[in-house]
This record gives structure tokens, C-alpha cells and sequence, in this order.
């Protein structure tokens, strides 16, 4: 599929959840909340009641993340934070409170919808040290050693330039400074017809790295200490509503796709 073709799929199915949040529906991996059945095994239950309640319901519903890199990334007061392909907003409101009024987060995503929704997000939660940019995560709009951590939320994976993506985050990092993002990983051999799903490169998955591939394009854009830590790991039956909707054979494909997926929370420092 071609570079093109993925980032206009991607805009597409990203601004309809956010048009969706906006009007009080809830968004998932698999599509809407309604074809999941039961729960979406990617995006459920991944922010916790207390942080939950810092948020507009509206970004809660258009959260479309693997993981909550928040929690996990040991941010600090008056640290700048990039949060790549921010969507609603979710992990930005996060790491702007935590980050203080000294500190700053900036939010970069590609779709006018979700921007909108974040901003409005913005403004409910009355969170000024944030900044919403529009741009695509293999340009980021942010000059060169500018940022102390980099988080992410299920949207490297989607990305068709992997190598871009982080060569750019190595970029504006400064020296020092840390990516921590949560995204899906691929552990072993992956089925051809899971790859040429369209459906699952907008469900979280089929744009997976394999974990070797991972850290071996994180040590060529200059990366040091490098860690991949699965969080979650899907099993079929968990994704059997997903798989169906792309079309695939679930039951033919069990045996191959059974724990091969996994939300990890992946480090990685530039080298001071």
C-alpha cells in the first residue's frame, strides 16, 4: 500500500472519531464502540478513574491508544513533552499537568478534525500550557534539540515511514532526552493477508514492527538504551470481532495471529 494511500485512509477514519466523539458516540480500534462486542482488546480500560476525571468526556471517547504512555514516562516539572499524533488530546492534558505551568506540551497531529476536538478538550479542561500543532509525524513543525521526552499513543505503527518518524524524533529531541511511547508490536511471523488489510492499519495492527525490527530502527536513527516492555498481549478470541470485519478467516487464521500481538511501552534515550 502506498505511503499516500495509507496517510488519506488514516485522515479519513481519524476525523470520523473525532466527529463521532464530538457527537457523544465512542470510538475503538475496531471502528465504532458497536462492532467491537464486548470491549475492543486494544483501547479498553487504559486510563484509570483518578486521571479520568481530569478529562472532557469527549477526550475519553475519541482515545484510540494501546497504551498510557503518561503513567509511564516519568515526566517532570517544567519539561517540554511532544506528544506524536495527539488525536483528541487525551495524553497531552496528562503530561501538561504533570510537566506543571513551568513546563509545556505540544500535541502534533494531521487531522483538522481531531485538532479541533482537542483544542475544545483544551479549553474545557482549562489547561494552558499546551499547544496543538498540525503536521504529519515524519515532518514535525518543531526546531532541532527542542524536547525533553517524546510520547506516543498507538500512531507510530500507522505510519508507512517508520524510519522518518523516528529520525525525526531524534531530531528535536535534545541530547538526553527520552522517547516513551506506547505502540503495538509484533511478536514472530504475521499473516500476508493481515499486512494488506487496509481495515487494520486504521485498527491498530496490521502497521505493527516486529520487536527486533523496532529496536533496529531505533538504534539507526542514533538511539541508546533501548527498551521494548509488552503491557498487554492480545489473544484472538479477544480480536476475533476485529479480524472478522476486515474480512479475514479468524478461525483459519487462530493459530498464527493467537499472542503474536502486544502493546509494549518502548524507551529510548538520545545520547547526551
Amino acid at each position: 500500500m502506498a505511503q499516500t494511500d495509507i496517510k488519506a485512509v488514516v485522515k479519513e477514519k481519524y476525523g470520523e472519531a473525532a466527529l463521532r466523539a464530538r457527537a457523544g458516540g465512542t470510538s475503538s480500534c475496531c471502528g465504532g464502540a458497536e462492532s467491537c462486542g464486548t470491549k475492543d482488546p486494544i483501547t479498553a480500560d487504559l486510563y484509570d478513574s483518578e486521571q479520568a476525571a481530569l478529562l472532557p468526556e469527549a477526550a475519553l471517547r475519541a482515545s484510540l491508544g494501546c497504551g498510557n504512555p503518561t503513567a509511564l514516562a516519568e515526566l517532570r516539572e517544567g519539561q517540554v513533552v511532544l506528544d506524536l499524533g495527539s488525536g483528541g488530546g487525551i495524553d497531552v492534558l496528562l503530561s501538561a499537568r504533570r510537566v506543571g505551568p513551568s513546563g509545556k506540551a505540544y500535541g502534533l497531529d494531521m487531522t483538522d478534525e481531531m485538532l479541533a476536538l482537542a483544542r475544545e478538550n483544551q479549553r474545557q479542561a482549562g489547561v494552558e500550557n499546551v499547544e496543538f500543532l498540525k503536521g504529519e509525524i515524519e515532518h514535525i513543525p518543531l526546531p532541532d534539540n527542542s524536547v525533553d521526552v517524546i510520547i506516543s499513543n498507538c500512531v507510530i505503527n500507522l505510519s508507512a515511514d517508520k524510519d522518518r518518524v523516528l529520525a525525526e524524533a531524534y531530531r528535536v529531541l535534545k541530547p538526553g532526552g527520552r522517547l516513551a511511547v506506547s505502540d503495538v508490536v509484533v511478536r514472530g511471523a504475521v499473516p500476508e493477508a493481515i499486512r494488506r488489510s487496509m481495515e487494520l492499519w486504521i485498527g491498530c495492527v496490521a502497521g505493527a514492527l516486529d520487536e527486533s525490527d523496532y529496536r533496529s530502527k531505533l538504534l539507526t536513527a542514533g538511539f541508546g538504551h533501548i527498551d521494548l516492555e509488552p503491557t498487554r498481549v492480545y489473544r484472538v478470541e479477544e480480536a476475533r470481532d476485529l479480524l472478522a470485519q476486515a474480512g479475514l478467516d479468524v478461525d483459519g487464521l487462530a493459530a498464527a495471529v493467537d499472542g503474536k500481538f502486544a502493546s509494549a511501552f518502548i524507551r529510548a534515550v538520545k545520547p547526551a
